[in-house]
């Protein structure tokens, strides 16, 4: 009688259950990790085998790289699939790995160190000849280094920190006045979050869009990409809603950063599931920005448009099978939309909201799907990322799959903790979302939202009347016409009840 293999997942959360269904489907094991603050947590008692790493902080338990191997060596675990985020990107782990004879499910040391360092990325993509937005290519020495780097590429600028992520460690400069603070500033940001005090310049794309490439190798020479997403709705620089394809591409466009993608992929000898991230600007000049070394939050939108399952193919490249299709087997059918949603205080600038999830009862339909590692009841930590879901739409166009998602919206009941539900049902509902194109300062462009009352029923309705009070105050503006406020209501609270 054989042994079934088992994968160890080191995360938490929506992305742990994410990946151990996939085991499930290939007839591997699955060994969950947690900290004493995830000790009852949904991603624990779904696995076949927990075992528990140290206390909450981060850097107690699931950053301890350690713990996580002698873990998959207690209970007999052949892989580790880090998910995203914690040790995914980190090469002395993958290290690690590699000499404790455990298979760790994403790219060698080596693809990882030279995409893992913005800096180094840059020379190594520019050496590839795929193109770089202007700037630096070796970190800054001093202010005076970017004083004249800045001076020569022209203002607006971006300082950035060469180990950065997440959107930390950024600075827009617009003027050579506003450089010796924000030179300063990028590095104490740099040193706070990454212990990194390096940092490079770039040319700031004016309105820039941020659209990404999927691509998928294995380690004999074979590497695809599976089109496009569009990321430009982002708060705090980071993202909140995706879609694939991206709106308002040319084909043209599209097929050229994808076989760029590919380019780069086989430039650094990539294996596993990656994403190249480009800025594109107004006339569709796209620019390398960095690459994702490790399963991107956003995948499911891939998959939906793509009929792929990226963990299950990770998985297959890791022990050694070669890709499941060719190039000309992927094809995009359909839209696909992703809403992010955060434990957060939109009102308060986005501030995470920690706390319990009193009510938690999220859509279901045809065409919808749910990724979430939480259940009713649950508490939403402090001590880790916000997000409690990420709600996924496809439909055969992109208008029909918006409306699916404000429809799927309008039906997610969430109380106990404040979240951001209204505000992406406002994103979706604005003019500047529907007909596109739309840049990454589209979330600034719109009204502050109010607080959003607590209770359930309020808050549903209030979601309600906030994404159609933006729906009718464009057909107003396409063709003015008076409604009563008594009307108003009375359709807003209609279609609650549809």
């Amino acid at each position: 009688m054989s042994i079934r293999p088992k994968v160890l997942v080191a995360n938490r959360g929506e992305i742990a259950i994410r990946v151990m269904r996939a085991c499930r489907e290939l007839g591997l094991g699955t060994v969950a990790v947690y900290s004493d603050a995830d000790a009852d947590a949904r991603h624990v008692w779904f696995a076949d085998e927990a075992v528990r790493l140290g206390p909450p902080p981060t850097a107690e338990s699931y950053l301890r790289g350690d713990k996580v191997i002698a873990a998959a060596k207690h209970t007999g675990a052949q892989l580790i699939h880090p998910g995203y985020g914690f040790l995914s990107e980190n090469a002395e782990f993958r290290r690690a790995c590699d000499a404790a004879g455990l298979t760790f499910v994403g790219p060698g040391a080596h693809a990882m160190e030279q995409m893992g360092t913005k800096t180094l990325a840059r020379q190594v993509m520019h050496k590839a000849g795929v193109p770089v937005v202007p700037g630096s290519l070796e970190p800054l020495q001093n202010l005076a280094e970017a004083q004249q780097i800045a001076g020569e590429i022209g203002y607006p600028v971006m300082l950035k920190a060469a180990a950065g992520g997440g959107g930390r460690g950024i600075r827009l400069v617009h003027s050579a006045e506003e450089m010796p603070a924000a030179f300063d500033g990028a590095i104490r940001e740099a040193v706070a979050y990454f212990k990194d005090p390096t940092v490079y310049i770039e040319k700031a794309i004016v309105r820039p869009r941020h659209i990404e490439i999927q691509v998928m190798a294995d380690r004999h020479g074979n590497a695809v990409h599976l089109f496009d997403r569009e990321c430009s709705v982002q708060r705090r620089n980071q993202k909140i809603i995706e879609e694939s394809p991206a709106a308002h591409l040319s084909d043209a466009t599209r097929l050229a950063m994808g076989q760029v993608a590919v380019q780069a992929a086989k430039a650094v000898a990539y294996e596993g599931a990656g994403t190249i991230e480009f800025l594109v600007d107004p006339q569709e000049h796209f620019f390398f920005m960095e690459m994702n070394t490790r399963l991107q939050v956003e995948h499911p939108v891939t998959e939906l448009v793509t009929g792929t399952d990226l963990v299950v193919e990770q998985l297959r490249v890791a022990q050694g099978l070669p890709l499941s299709w060719s190039q000309e087997q992927i094809v995009q059918r359909g839209h696909a939309i992703e809403c992010r949603i955060y434990a957060e205080d939109v009102a308060r600038g986005f501030l995470p909201s920690p706390g319990p999830l009193h009510v938690y009862r999220p859509p279901a339909g045809p065409g919808l799907r749910v990724d979430d590692g939480f259940c009713e009841g649950d508490v939403i930590s402090n001590h880790y990322d916000s997000m409690i879901a990420k709600l996924s739409a496809w439909a055969p166009t992109r208008d029909h799959a918006i409306a699916r998602m404000q429809a799927a919206l309008d039906l997610f009941e969430i109380s106990g903790i404040s979240h951001n539900i209204a505000h992406l049902q406002q994103v979706l509902a604005s003019q500047a979302f529907a007909v596109g194109p739309y840049d990454t300062g589209l979330v600034k462009t719109l009204p502050a939202l109010e607080a959003i009352p607590q209770d359930p029923e309020l808050a549903a309705l209030y979601a309600v009347v906030v994404a159609h009070r933006q729906a009718a105050q464009h057909q107003q503006e396409a063709a003015p016409q008076q409604e009563s406020t008594w009307a108003y209501h009375a359709r807003a609270q209609g279609l609650r009840g549809r």
